[in-house]
């Protein structure tokens, strides 16, 4: 994997890693069909665990079993993520040294339609842990067949960060 070129905004630590990935609510993902390369932004759920490379980060999605994003991961299984928190503008002397605060996650994986009920169960309930914690939880069977829900098996990410002056 190429290097960062701004080493200095390179996230190492691990909870700080940890902490971004809980607070972003969107994955952009980058998917390629047969027009073309496209970015289609999805809710998510996830797993995070540590491992002997840092650490092992899983994505769960959902959404319709059809359509131009399940053709895509059916055709192509590659897939660029990327999510982002702004923390802010940083303004300057002059026009362009005008910026942005930020946090973000960029990162490449493979996508998998999860079929088994279980796994779907497991995956819908990460995803809405993450994104309605607390909130009751309740899978219909008939939902179930007609949801489309995807496992993205991140093989690298990295964290970058520009923080306010």
């Amino acid at each position: 994997m190429k290097e960062m070129r701004l080493h200095k905004r390179e996230i190492h630590d691990k909870d700080a890693l940890k902490s971004l990935i809980e607070q972003c609510t969107v994955v952009r993902l980058g998917l390629t069909d047969q027009e073309g390369m496209f970015i289609v932004p999805v809710n998510y759920g996830y797993d995070l665990a540590d491992s002997e490379n840092g650490l092992k980060l899983t994505l769960y999605i959902h959404g319709a079993r059809e359509g131009r994003k399940a053709e895509a991961f059916a055709q192509n299984p590659a897939a660029a993520i990327e999510m982002d928190c702004m923390d802010g503008i940083i303004t300057g002397d002059y026009t362009c040294s005008y910026s942005c605060a930020y946090r973000s996650i960029m990162g490449t994986g493979t996508v998998q339609e999860l079929t088994d009920e279980q796994e779907k169960v497991r995956a819908l309930t990460k995803i809405m842990e993450h994104m309605a914690d607390g909130a009751a939880i309740e899978f219909l069977p008939d939902m179930l067949a007609r949801t489309g829900v995807y496992r993205i098996d991140v093989k690298h990410f990295s964290g970058k960060a520009r923080e306010s002056r």
